[in-house]
């Protein structure tokens, strides 16, 4: 039972610092061009 008392805060901080990082991700623009990365490796570029 006292596993728990430290186990569930760390739980949650986790997430909560997983959550803080998907919203960063998400303002900052990590997500807006889904479809460049895939194009861009099809593109054939050798000079």
């Amino acid at each position: 039972m006292t596993n728990l008392l430290l186990l569930v805060p760390i739980a949650l901080l986790l997430g909560a610092i997983g959550l803080a990082a998907f919203i960063w991700a998400l303002r900052s623009g990590q997500f807006e061009d889904l479809d460049g990365a895939a194009m861009r490796i099809l593109n054939d570029d050798e000079d």
